[in-house]
């Protein structure tokens, strides 16, 4: 993006942006709806008709489906539909309590509301069926927020779903705040065709959905076509209508649009339509996933499924799952020999899955019990929302050597617990050899990069070259690349951005955005015109801050209809402040700084406690020359948000441009305060320390910090500086020293090292 963006602010609000999408997949889901009639956000869009219309023809499917908790997902809460405990129960966690009760047949909460205060508020929709279930309140302009803290539908108790201290009242993450918004974070895959109708003139919503849950219509699309054509049939009449009978063809595309960690990119999506047209999916990165590839945060089951062998042979989720229940196909074992057996099935003449592995021989288990299921071992499950546990889908053999290299699960000693990786890994060596360390495996070069390690590069080359390897897993190296190797892995984007897979584009076009800007068009302006609206939509981004003037011809046409794709992201998370944030600062890399204002303005609208909008408001006026704003906008946002270090950080380096040095030292400390292991605000620190004559306290400080193990080569470089100005030269050298061993090519720093010595009589 654009320079005047701190990086730490980026960072944090991709992080937001990605935590935000933990509630945008089905979680597992509350009772079949109760008539239309009874839910005022029902309305049967164009193309689609009511789901009654569904079952009074198809009743055993509608009888299979109903069973399941997709059909479950979200219901008007109502004596047959809310599972928690509401008889006047009381749960407290953190100093914060909350009882629940019911009167005539409604349910109610009384917990600490939006102004702090103790409220009562009337739970409208249950939320999820098991292994938890939560409750979806109206606060208001059409919001539902869902309350954090939900019912263990196993334990039959109430629990906190948060970590750490709760969240305080006006916050993000407060159960009152944007996080736990159901029409912004969660409306997308729990009921059927939901549109979030978003008002920006009021901040309103006026959500509707065909119906309350996931229904027939949410996986085969709107019905209308094909009720006309039945009722056409039973006339005797003849309709033209394709193979699929007016219906959409379900694939795993639509699994893929609730069951993955995505940002929408467009309103509309459908079932059968194409998944990278509507979702950009977020890749292998170190917060989400372990660097073998399993799952770390909540990132459902399309970044782990893409990975595995089994996707590339072309097995479906409907190979293994049934379409209407979502239960399993067979039970334990049984499901996965349908296709493991010793004779390869047809189908998979290319991809041979045969083998005997249900037998002892090879699980090394005894028949029937856990050790010996597949899923156990090649599965393992990872727990979210503390109370539910999914499983991973990239299909990994259990690797304890990696996990004592890289601290990655494995199977071995996730279900023995207190045994150690080495037992894991003698034993495997006594049943298989040891030929399975030798197994590729994509955790050396991601473990190296998420280190920032330079002998990463040319691990991850090898990977994004490597036609076998998944292409989320090539998409994934090549950011990761560019993040550590810069100008000098041009050429590799380049290339990347011409591969025929689209993930290893996209990860192409997110690569370009860790170039130097003017590098950025020459390796992925070919994009711009891609066939895929995600593709698109990175490559616009990345290129924000070029010149129009370097965009001709068709480039700039292309450049121009993929910005009209930048812009219905941003209208299809209108409520979103991530968004906003992100496209204003596309704004002002394209020089158009009142409209990047406007964006940054309607960001904090939406979420007042997130600290990117502010930093990048304030960072706008400066770069505009108008500190006084600046200052001003950084004190209005440590007013609402007082403990985020990044803030206290760019208001003092903007009390330092109004020359104010007592009060940006004052700031300075308490980023410190909060960022207690931030090399840079104590650099930064010690430089406003030395302008004002207070060197000794500023050489002490950046000792302190030495001491403490932290090697910044600026923080170092400062010191040494420092320590040369007050001729404390023991000192001095000690800094100059472990400066040079972090960059031992340097003459210079050898030099000052020998000089040092010299004058110290070191040896």
């Amino acid at each position: 993006m654009t320079g005047f963006v701190h990086s730490a602010a980026i960072i944090r609000a991709a992080l937001l942006f990605g935590a935000l999408l933990v509630f945008a997949a089905p979680i597992v889901a509350a009772e079949t709806a109760p008539p239309a009639a009874a839910d005022r956000r029902i309305s049967i869009h164009d193309g689609f008709v009511d789901e009654k219309t569904c079952a009074s023809c198809h009743g055993d499917q509608a009888a299979a489906f109903a069973k399941s908790h997709h059909a479950k997902a979200m219901a008007i809460a109502n004596d047959r539909t809310v599972r928690g405990n509401f008889n006047d129960v009381r749960f407290d966690h953190d100093g914060i309590a909350t009882s629940f009760s019911r009167r005539d047949g409604r349910f109610f909460v009384r917990t600490e509301g939006p102004d702090g205060k103790q409220g009562e508020f009337e739970v409208k929709y249950t939320f999820a069926y098991e292994p938890l279930q939560q409750y979806l309140i109206d606060l208001r302009g059409g919001r539902l927020q869902a309350l954090d803290i939900a019912w263990d539908t196993g334990k039959q108790e109430w629990f906190w779903l948060g970590e750490g201290t709760p969240a305080k009242p006006r916050s993000t993450y407060h159960w009152t705040g944007p996080f736990y918004r159901w029409n912004r974070t969660c409306i997308d895959c729990h009921s059927t065709d939901p549109r979030s109708n978003f008002q920006p003139e009021t901040n309103d919503y006026k959500s509707t959905y065909v119906a309350t849950s996931i229904g027939c219509q949410s996986c085969h699309g709107g019905g209308a076509k094909h009720v006309e054509w039945a009722e056409a049939r039973s006339k005797g009449a003849s309709m033209t209508i394709g193979p699929d009978l007016g219906l959409s063809q379900v694939d795993t595309n639509a699994c893929f649009g609730c069951h993955s960690r995505r940002i929408k990119l467009i309103d509309g999506y459908a079932a059968g339509m194409p998944f990278l047209d509507h979702f950009s999916p977020a890749l292998l990165r170190p917060d989400l996933y372990f660097p073998d590839g399993q799952i770390l945060d909540e990132v459902f089951e399309y970044g782990s499924f893409q990975q595995s062998k089994m996707a590339r042979a072309g097995v479906t989720c409907l190979d293994c799952h049934k379409q209407h229940e979502a239960t399993l196909k067979a039970d334990g074992n049984a499901l996965c020999i349908q296709c493991h057996t010793e004779t390869a099935p047809e189908r998979f003449a290319k991809n041979d899955p045969s083998g005997v592995f249900d037998t002892p021989a090879h699980t090394h288990h005894a028949a029937g019990s856990s050790g010996a299921q597949c899923a156990n071992c090649h599965m393992p499950e990872r727990t979210y929302m503390k109370v539910d546990p999914r499983r991973d889908h990239s299909f990994v053999i259990p690797r304890p050597d990696l996990s004592v290299a890289y601290r990655t699960p494995n199977a071995c000693t996730t279900c023995h617990e207190g045994k150690a990786n080495a037992w894991a890994a003698e034993n495997m060596d006594k049943w298989y050899g040891t030929a399975w360390r030798a197994r590729p495996t994509i955790a050396h070069a991601f473990a190296a990069a998420a280190r920032s390690e330079p002998a990463s590069i040319e691990a991850l080359r090898n990977l994004i070259v490597d036609k076998e390897q998944a292409g989320i897993v090539r998409g994934s190296a090549i950011v990761q690349m560019s993040r550590i190797g810069g100008a000098d892995v041009v050429t590799d984007v380049n290339e990347a951005a011409r591969d025929s897979d689209p993930v290893v584009r996209l990860g192409a076009a997110e690569a370009a955005g860790n170039l130097p800007p003017e590098l950025r068009l020459r390796a992925v302006g070919k994009l711009l015109g891609d066939e895929t609206r995600a593709v698109r939509v990175a490559t616009a981004t990345a290129l924000g801050s070029t010149p129009s003037s370097d965009l001709l011809g068709n480039q700039r046409r292309n450049f121009d209809a993929a910005v009209e794709d930048l812009r219905a992201y941003v209208e299809a998370n209108a409520d979103v402040a991530e968004a906003q944030n992100s496209y204003g600062t596309f704004l002002f890399g394209q020089r158009r700084a009142g409209e990047a204002e406007k964006a940054f303005r309607q960001a904090i609208v939406l979420d007042p406690a997130l600290a990117g909008p502010h930093i990048n408001l304030a960072e706008l006026h400066r770069a505009m020359g108008q500190n006084d704003k600046s200052e001003r906008v950084y004190a209005e946002a440590i007013a609402i948000s007082p403990d985020h270090a990044d803030l206290r950080y760019g208001h003092a380096l903007s009390l330092v441009r109004e020359k104010a040095m007592p009060e940006a030292i004052r700031e300075l400390g308490e980023a410190i305060r909060l960022d207690p292991v931030n090399a840079r605000y104590k650099t930064t620190l010690a430089i406003a320390l030395d302008s004002l004559g207070r060197t000794q306290e500023a050489f002490e400080l950046l000792g302190r910090a030495v001491a403490g193990g932290e090697l910044d080569d600026d923080l170092l470089g400062t010191a040494v500086r420092y320590g040369l100005k007050l001729r404390h030269f023991p000192e001095t050298l000690e800094y100059a020293e472990a400066l040079a061993r972090q960059q031992p090519d340097d003459p210079q720093i050898a030099e000052l090292v020998r000089q040092l010595r010299e004058v110290t009589g070191t040896k």
